[in-house]
């Protein structure tokens, strides 16, 4: 975006302010137009060129036109300009949640999409600002709590380190677990309330536990909402003990879509290991991230001085004289 077009005016009624400036641009072109016509009435030519030789043609008008630059910005100082900056979250909780089933084994993103996922969370982490607390719940036919939030990176590292893969999937249940894991977060000292995000990646759909509807639900009315990525191709397969030839364990990325739109998240897809840590990032850049108003009034003044001194200057020098 054009960063002029990014600014924005707490005060933009101050702008009005602005007509004095036009005005007094309208009067100087109308007396500087009545001043040529004085001009050509003066029909000796040549006595004109002995009285004034030299004519400063358009550098009379640039010490004008800085003076009313320079009141145009001090107008614009006055309407209190600002600009949004991005700067990191202060307090937020930030549960991940990390699909831990048996599918997870799957090489169609190598080495493996556990292995994949685990470096990806790892860059995440890092990503987040230090203030936050941070917790990770894993799930399989069972979702547990693996670390409790917080702001302790290297504990939820370690963690991710150790995922271990089980049978069935249990997305459902992983929510409940990281509303449990929020409501432990450490309380903010002032009391007021700390913003909490789920960030839930599955490279499947719920084959036990409580249902999707039922988790989004509880999630909606705790106010967090759910950021969903689904990880994997449509050609994932993965051999099982005592059953013959591979088992397709393709992504479903609806359901995990469904959990998103019903809790006011936003869903995601990979299907490569760089596309998931592109995720990731984007994730934690709106999670760990606020924009926030940033006064450049300052920014304006200076402009403004600027424009006034090299007003000043040139009158003077070219005309010996303050504009």
């Amino acid at each position: 975006m054009n960063p002029i077009l990014a600014i924005t005016f707490l005060q933009a009624e101050r702008l009005w302010l602005l007509v004095g400036v036009v005005a007094l641009l309208v009067s100087y072109l109308v007396l500087q137009r009545r001043r040529s016509t004085y001009a050509v009435r003066f029909t000796n030519l040549a006595l004109l060129d002995s009285v004034a030789p030299k004519r400063p043609g358009f550098r009379r008008h640039l010490p004008a036109a800085l003076l009313l630059l320079a009141l145009a910005g001090m107008v614009g100082a006055f309407a209190k300009p600002a600009r949004d900056v991005r700067v990191p979250r202060e307090r937020a909780t930030i549960i991940l949640a990390i699909d831990t089933s048996l599918s997870m084994q799957a090489t169609d993103v190598p080495p493996s999409r556990l292995e994949a996922a685990q470096a990806a969370a790892k860059e995440f982490i890092e990503l987040l600002p230090p203030r936050l607390n941070v917790g990770l719940v894993t799930f399989n036919g069972t979702a547990l709590v693996k670390v409790t939030p917080t702001q302790d990176r290297d504990e939820v590292l370690a963690a991710i380190d150790q995922l271990r893969l089980g049978e069935r999937t249990a997305i459902g249940e992983a929510i409940y677990a990281s509303l449990d894991a929020i409501a432990a977060a450490p309380p903010a000292v002032d009391d007021e309330e700390v913003p909490a995000r789920i960030v839930l990646m599955s490279d499947g759909e719920t084959t036990s536990g409580r249902p999707d509807a039922q988790a989004s639900a509880a999630a909606k009315k705790a106010g967090v909402p759910i950021s969903t990525i689904s990880f994997g191709t449509p050609n994932g397969t993965i051999e099982l003990p005592n059953q013959e030839g591979p088992i397709s364990v393709a992504v479903n990325p609806a359901a995990l879509a469904k959990i998103a739109n019903d809790t006011g998240g936003t869903a995601f897809t990979a299907a490569t290991q760089d596309e998931l840590e592109r995720v990731y990032e984007d994730i934690g850049s709106s999670v760990g991230f606020t924009t926030e108003p940033r006064d450049i009034s300052g920014t304006f003044v200076g402009v403004s001085l600027v424009l006034l001194f090299g007003a000043a200057v040139l009158s003077q020098v070219w005309f010996s004289r303050l504009p």
